[in-house]
């Protein structure tokens, strides 16, 4: 999975899945655009990896889900590698716990601006650059685009969104060569999960409820998004591929 000689732009790329992305690509050899949103230090740090393996990087700030810093970070990128042909959205943030009767406006609009709005900015974006070119998308998405949880209105909402922005662009943009999938991770060893992270306890009593009986790491996904972005992957739109161990199919057991 030689990705030599392109040009990517991973959102969310200091921390959890993103991250693991960032330094799966720029270990297949692109060049790698990441943001950041509040950790400086946390991009530099994926930047210098990078750039250790002989790859090359860049970070820059964005909210994915204000339209001006996403017109920067790819200008960013274009003029530091050239065209971006591969687009990783990795940014995002987790559900607020909250009961709808209790969720306040502001709440659900922070969650859409970023898990939904965010795609769509970067995707748009992302289109327009190519100008007729092809390249592959793969938008990080959850199993509870389709599994939802209560108290999760916002992130559940956002989520369902971005499985059908994701099919409809996949349809809209495939005459021109240009790929969109979407992965579905599960429970991931990552900073959204650092509860479980924290406490052995809840890790072992969530992990029991996992087929596979035990939580994914971010680099597991990486690999899997690597794929999709990868030429081996080229006849694979429209899909989104869930990695879960097995957790989404438990669905009406013991009863």
């Amino acid at each position: 999975m030689n990705l030599k000689q392109r040009c990517a732009v991973v959102t969310g790329g200091s921390s959890g899945i993103g991250k693991a992305c960032a330094l799966a690509l720029g270990r297949a050899g692109a060049s790698v655009a990441l943001t950041y949103h509040s950790s400086e230090d946390e991009a530099r740090q994926v930047v210098s990896a990078i750039e250790q393996v002989g790859g090359k990087a860049i970070a820059c700030p964005a909210d994915v889900g204000r339209e001006e810093d996403v017109e920067a970070l790819f200008a960013a990128a274009e003029q530091a590698f050239g065209p971006v042909s591969l687009l990783v959205n990795s940014a995002g943030v987790n559900m607020a716990n909250t009961p709808i009767a209790r969720m306040e406006l502001a709440q659900f609009d922070e969650v859409l601006r970023s898990d939904l709005y965010g795609p769509f900015l970067t995707c748009r974006r992302f289109v327009r650059g190519l100008d007729g070119g092809k390249g592959r998308i793969v938008n990080v998405s959850s199993i509870h685009e389709r599994a939802p949880r209560p108290g999760a209105v916002d992130y559940d909402s956002a989520k369902g969104g971005l499985a059908q922005l994701t099919a409809t662009l996949a349809l809209e943009l495939a005459p021109q060569g240009i790929a969109v999938n979407g992965v579905a991770p599960g429970m991931i060893l990552t900073p959204m999960n650092q509860s479980a992270l924290d406490d052995a306890d809840e890790r072992k009593r969530k992990e029991a409820a996992i087929p596979w009986r035990r939580a994914g790491t971010a680099e597991e996904v990486a690999d899997l998004v690597v794929f999709l972005l990868s030429d081996t992957a080229d006849y694979i739109t429209g899909t989104t591929v869930t990695i879960d161990g097995g957790l989404s199919l438990v669905i009406a057991q013991g009863a």
